[in-house]
């Protein structure tokens, strides 16, 4: 089976993700918002549901696909530690841009 990141490395996959953040959704919507075939999509969508990231609600004879939210936590989770080091760098660059003298928008000269 594959892992929410596996998963999610596939390009339309991450299509279907975006289209279902906004709320559940018929597979023939999602067959007509993707340009795919309807087999295309059918797999793309067993592939999110086997790593839990969608699933599915039968009505009569439509099926509606919704987001589980729980594998993206983990995936967060996963990306704490880097996201925490861009926050660093990006506020190191912050304090070394207050230190750098101002320009004068007057005259084109720096000032202290």
């Amino acid at each position: 089976m594959a892992s929410a990141f596996e998963a999610l490395a596939e390009p339309r996959r991450r299509e279907i993700i975006d289209l279902l953040r906004s709320g559940e959704r018929p597979v023939g919507e999602l067959v007509g918002r993707l340009g795919l075939a309807q087999p295309t999509v059918s797999k793309h969508l067993k592939v999110l549901r086997q790593t839990g990231l969608v699933e599915v609600r039968r009505d009569a004879q439509r099926r509606w696909y919704r987001l589980r939210p729980e594998p993206l936590a983990e995936i967060d989770a996963w990306l704490a530690p880097y996201r925490r080091l861009w926050e660093s760098s990006l506020d190191a660059l912050e304090r070394h841009l207050d230190q750098m003298p101002q320009a004068n928008t007057q005259d084109g000269r720096t000032t202290p």
